[in-house]
């Protein structure tokens, strides 16, 4: 019989003896194992609420398919509370701050998002507030919050309050824009992970991006065509700055490339040259 090295036999042993006190431990043994695992457990919130039936289980079921659960951002984060503690995830004292009214909403999500705030409030919809006109969540939703982009100016969202067509129009504006930088985030993100130093073009990017989403809550049709044309302009700097990256790396393929067949030119000659001698 082959006997293992002493530190494998020792190995074996402590990983069949945590598998055992698992077994027999129960759930709460292989919760701890998780969260040691690098996987925290979900909030008291969601673990409570997710097994209510009707209005009080809905939100659960909404998240998991929002932006927000998508980046880690849990019940607590909006509503306050003690995530940790079932018995207190509600109480005052911990933070809670429950559901805002409807004229609360922009200054509840504004926490977050003070930038999307301020251009919301400057907006014709802004200044509606309390007077009938829309808040945050009724484009983007309370719980489902869905990721900002034009999608969300369709006639089925607009045409709930007025026409579509301003609204048409401003989108027809800005979707070039749009796909723009969609595309030059994608070659950026690309780049990156081919190692390339991405630092700068991808902040600039950024603040151009930020820019462009101030116009999201514009209805000035004349505004939002000038703003979009400026920013296209803008995109089209960082485009030429990829462009020359790409032929740059285009260009040392192909010597590498000619290397390459240098070197097995060379090989060839030298078997050639040795059989001869040989």
């Amino acid at each position: 019989m082959t006997l293992l090295p002493q530190h494998t036999r020792f190995r074996r042993r402590a990983t069949f003896g945590a598998l055992i006190f698992t077994l027999l431990a129960g759930p709460q043994a292989a919760t701890a194992a998780t969260a040691a695992a690098g996987e925290q457990p979900e909030s008291a919130c969601i673990q409570c609420h997710e097994t209510l039936p009707d209005r009080l289980g809905a939100p659960v079921k909404l998240w998991r398919a929002s932006i927000h659960a998508e980046n880690g951002i849990s019940c607590n984060a909006c509503h306050g509370g003690d995530a940790k503690d079932a018995a207190d995830a509600m109480n005052r004292t911990r933070g809670f701050l429950g559901a805002p009214k409807e004229a609360e909403v922009p200054a509840f999500c504004g926490r977050c998002h003070p930038g999307v705030m301020k251009d919301y409030l400057l907006s014709a919809h802004g200044k509606a507030l309390g007077k009938g006109g829309p808040n945050c969540v009724t484009c983007h939703g309370n719980h489902r919050v869905v990721k900002a982009s034009l999608e969300l100016i369709n006639e089925k969202n607009c045409s709930r309050c007025h026409s579509f067509e301003r609204a048409r129009t401003i989108r027809a504006a800005m979707q070039q824009t749009e796909s723009y930088v969609v595309g030059i985030d994608a070659r950026i993100a690309g780049f990156q992970a081919e190692g390339v130093d991405t630092d700068r073009l991808g902040k600039g990017l950024f603040a151009i991006r930020n820019r462009f989403h101030t116009l999201f809550h514009e209805v000035d049709v004349s505004l939002v065509k000038r703003e979009s044309a400026r920013i296209d302009a803008e995109l089209g700097k960082l485009d030429l700055e990829l462009k020359a990256i790409e032929d740059a790396r285009a260009r040392r393929r192909v010597v590498g490339g000619f290397v390459v067949t240098g070197l097995l030119l060379l090989a060839w000659l030298f078997h050639l040259l040795k059989k001869t001698y040989d």
